[in-house]
């Protein structure tokens, strides 16, 4: 049981990566700028976010 909860907390937080950094990384400069995101910090920021997976 345990290693399905671990498989499935790892599917979700790399969801979760894909999702954020796809949105991010179809946003254009002029909007990254408006909400302050440098485009060399996308991964960074889908990575802090894909750890904040609850199970």
């Amino acid at each position: 049981m345990l290693l399905w909860a671990f498989l499935l907390k790892k599917y979700r937080s790399w969801r979760i990566y894909r999702e954020t950094y796809t949105e991010l990384a179809g946003l254009d400069d002029r909007t990254l700028a408006d909400i302050n995101v440098p485009r060399a910090d996308i991964s960074r920021i889908a990575r802090k976010a894909s750890l904040q997976v609850a199970v």
